[in-house]
C-alpha cells in the first residue's frame, strides 16, 4: 500500500523540454488542470502528497519519477540519462532525506531513469534504453540485492533490424519506439502485468497473467495501480473495459498535455 507520493507541477517553460513525440506543443494551462487533476486522484487513492514547487530551471522536471526508485526497504537516487536533466537530483534527493535513513545513488557512467524500472513484488524488471544504460542497471541491480530483491534487464534500444523508429501500427514486434520501459509495461499486482504487443511475447513476462493492450491505444499501457484503484489515461476505452472486467477501480485522466513531451501517469509521481 502506498502512503505518500511526491509531486511537481510543470513550469512555465514545460514546452522547452525533451520530446520525440509530434503531436504539437503542450498548451501549459491546460498542462497545470491536468496536473491538479492527476493530484486530486492520487488523494482520492489515499495518499498524502508532497507539493514541491515548479522548477523553471529544468523544463522536464514535472517527471519525478525518472529521479528516483523507492521500493519499501531502501531509495535510490538515480541518475537521468538525459544531460539536461541531470540537475532535478538534487532537489529531490533533499526532499527524500526528509523520509529514508540513507539514500543510494546511481554513479557515472551509469545512468537510470526511473521510468525504466518496473518494480513486480521483490523483482524489478530494468529497461536498457536510450536514457538507462547498462552500467546504470547493473549498478541498480547490486544496491537493491543486499535488500532482497532480485532484477533483470529488458532490452528495449533496438527492435532487432536497422530501421529507424516506428509505432505499433507498423510493427507490432519493435519497441525502439517507446521512451521508456514502463512507457509499454505496468504492474497490476495480482501477478498481473499489462503489456504492449511489442513486449508480450518476451520470455521475461512469460509466468505473469498478460493484460494485452491493442496497438491504437499503446500509450494507455502507462497506468498506475495505486492502492485499490488503477490510474488510466482517459480515451482509451477498450483497455479500461478490460481493467473493469477484471474487477479493478478505474480512475481515468486526461494526459494530452504530458503525452505531447513524452510523459505518461506514472512519470509524474514518486509514490511510496
Amino acid at each position: 500500500m502506498f502512503t505518500r507520493a511526491i509531486v511537481r507541477p510543470p513550469a512555465s517553460n514545460f514546452a522547452e523540454g525533451l520530446t520525440t513525440a509530434d503531436l504539437g506543443a503542450p498548451d501549459y494551462e491546460r498542462a497545470l488542470k491536468q496536473h491538479e487533476a492527476y493530484c486530486l486522484a492520487l488523494e482520492q487513492c489515499g495518499l498524502r502528497l508532497t507539493r514541491l514547487e515548479a522548477d523553471p530551471f529544468h523544463p522536464d522536471s514535472t517527471f519525478v519519477e525518472d529521479t528516483a526508485v523507492l521500493p519499501d526497504q531502501c531509495a535510490v537516487i538515480t541518475r537521468p540519462g538525459a544531460p539536461s536533466r541531470a540537475g532535478e537530483i538534487a532537489s529531490i534527493k533533499d526532499v527524500l532525506a526528509g523520509f529514508y535513513p540513507s539514500l543510494l545513488s546511481i554513479r557515472l557512467p551509469g545512468t537510470v531513469d526511473g521510468g525504466d524500472v518496473c518494480e513486480v513484488g521483490d523483482h524489478f524488471f530494468i529497461g536498457i534504453s536510450k536514457r538507462t544504460n547498462k552500467a546504470g542497471a547493473r549498478q541498480l541491480a547490486e544496491l537493491l540485492a543486499p535488500f532482497g530483491y532480485a532484477s533483470s534487464q529488458v532490452d528495449i534500444s533496438k527492435s532487432g533490424t536497422e530501421a529507424p523508429p516506428v509505432s505499433h501500427a507498423q510493427d507490432a514486434r519493435a519497441t525502439n519506439h517507446i521512451l521508456h520501459l514502463k512507457s509499454g509495461i505496468a504492474w497490476l499486482g495480482d501477478q498481473r502485468l499489462v503489456v504492449i504487443d511489442a513486449l508480450a511475447a518476451r520470455p521475461e513476462f512469460n509466468q505473469y497473467d498478460l493484460v494485452r493492450v491493442n496497438a491504437d491505444e499503446a500509450y494507455a499501457a502507462n497506468c498506475v495501480r495505486v492502492n485499490d484503484h488503477v490510474l488510466v489515461a482517459s480515451g482509451y476505452p477498450f483497455l479500461e473495459e478490460k481493467l473493469r472486467d477484471l474487477g479493478y477501480q478505474t480512475i481515468a485522466l486526461d494526459m494530452s498535455e504530458f503525452q505531447k513531451m513524452d510523459g505518461g501517469l506514472s512519470c509524474l509521481s514518486l509514490r511510496f
